[in-house]
């Protein structure tokens, strides 16, 4: 079946690529995979005779050129990204031109970093009447980002954070935290290749997570968290679990103290 798979390979290690995911990586005719990310023994799912593109060397018209021609010539294409792809995965404008020429396509979710990051600190990132949200963001770079959701904007809800694409400025990214109106206690931890075998995790607090981070020399291909999940002094139990609390599918029982 000729066609686009846009698929979600996890964060890092092989085998959090979905089931699904890696059925159909096994099947395609041409790989074109973000080499500057990706893991690359995820390609070892891919058959023995798949033509491999890495699209870190390529621009946006080439990616879309050999999507175009190998879906003509009756060939099933994976075009495989690190994570999820939702997140800064720059795959609407892919998705877009498929639209545009009538190419058939479907997308396969990933396991984020962000889940994989937060699995490797085993930190929950919600907690009761600790943090009810989580705010998933970036610095502006040379990708600019609109006024309203500057970091020090967004730092003003105190809610957990997950910064993307910040390890190379988190000097700049930890001092708009503070003026936003994080206490210099927050907890932080920057997580470097999350379930990578070379992962490296700093923790501390906004007061000494730039000099950890530079010191574990992390510039790059890391996410920032910060919240006081990361280190809660008291959080309440979840209601769902309590023995007191009624829902469809349980009958609380009045009588537990």
């Amino acid at each position: 079946m000729s066609k686009v798979v846009i698929i979600g390979a996890g964060p890092g290690d092989p085998e959090l690529i979905t089931l699904k995911g890696k059925k159909w990586l096994e099947k395609a005719d041409v790989v074109i995979y973000t080499g500057s990310l990706l893991n690359p023994e995820i390609l070892k799912y891919a058959k023995p005779n798949a033509e491999l593109y890495d699209s870190a060397t390529m621009n946006r018209e080439e990616v879309f050129k050999v999507m175009a021609e190998s879906v003509k010539a009756g060939k099933l294409v994976a075009r495989v990204h690190d994570g999820d792809p939702s997140f800064f995965g720059a795959i609407q404008e892919q998705m877009d031109f498929l639209d545009r020429e009538k190419i058939p396509y479907m997308r396969i979710p990933g396991v984020s970093c962000l889940q994989g990051g937060a699995a490797t600190l085993n930190r929950e990132l919600t907690l009761p009447n600790i943090s009810q949200t989580v705010i998933i963001t970036r610095p502006e770079g040379r990708t600019p980002v609109p006024e309203a959701e500057r970091i020090r904007e967004l730092a003003r809800h105190q809610a957990t954070m997950v910064i993307f694409l910040g390890a190379q400025h988190i000097g700049e990214v930890i001092k708009e935290l503070k003026e936003g109106g994080y206490p210099k206690d927050t907890p932080a931890a920057v997580v470097y290749k999350a379930t990578w075998p070379e992962q490296k995790i700093v923790q501390g607090t906004l007061d000494n997570i730039v000099e950890k981070a530079q010191a574990a020399e992390i510039t790059k291909t890391a996410l920032i968290f910060v919240g006081n999940v990361l280190d809660p002094a008291a959080y309440d139990y979840s209601k769902l679990y309590d023995p007191s609390f009624t829902h469809g599918f349980r009958r609380g029982d009045k009588n537990v103290l």
